[in-house]
């Protein structure tokens, strides 16, 4: 049984990282699509979906305590580390995606403590941020390739808005591979 969470509707901007984004689905919940593909891979596979954000501000809502395992793939630092602190206290299992954007090597992602990451600037903030709260491992999957600095070929300057990092098709789908058996090593009890 998997519970999926986002609020997100496919784009033109996902087709060339994710498996259910296609042009037929684009302004489609892309819970709904991931749910559709699922069934089409597993008709007997049990697929909730929750069209919602995960924030500070909703955490509340949901009962993490049901869960036997966690993917956190949130894109914000905060309710990363909201997520965390929750999973922790109730003694439920996390895995945590650091960041793939403006990476290029597929290879380089592995799966460690956060406390032993390196280079990734997302993993530098989580550390120090569950640090201060006291907790005391986290899974990860993350990479220690510097990211690429993307070139600056924005006409419309927008000093608030920050631009988000590109990503190539395989890094992404790599990192969630590495996720996923992640998640099922631990759940069959292999090393």
């Amino acid at each position: 049984a998997l519970d999926l969470y986002d609020n997100d509707v496919v784009s033109l901007t996902n087709i060339n990282r994710q498996i259910v984004a296609t042009h037929s689905q684009i302004g489609a919940l892309k819970v709904d699509v991931m749910k559709n593909r699922l069934l089409d891979i597993n008709p007997n596979i049990q697929v909730s979906t929750y069209p919602v954000f995960y924030t500070l501000e909703t955490a509340n809502e949901y009962d993490l305590a049901q869960y036997d395992y966690v993917v956190d793939c949130i894109d914000t630092v905060s309710a990363k580390i909201e997520l965390v602190v929750r999973t922790s206290a109730l003694g439920v299992p996390i895995i945590c995606a650091m960041g793939a954007g403006n990476k290029t090597n597929p290879m380089g992602f592995e799966v460690a403590d956060i406390y032993k990451t390196s280079v990734c600037p997302l993993a530098r903030v989580m550390r120090r941020e569950l640090k201060q709260r006291r907790i005391k491992k986290c899974k990860v999957v993350y990479s220690k390739e510097q990211p690429l600095t993307p070139l600056d070929l924005e006409v419309d300057k927008n000093p608030v808005r920050r631009s988000t990092p590109g990503s190539l098709p395989f890094v992404p789908s790599a990192a969630g591979l590495l996720l996923a058996s992640a998640v099922v090593y631990d759940l069959l009890g292999i090393k």
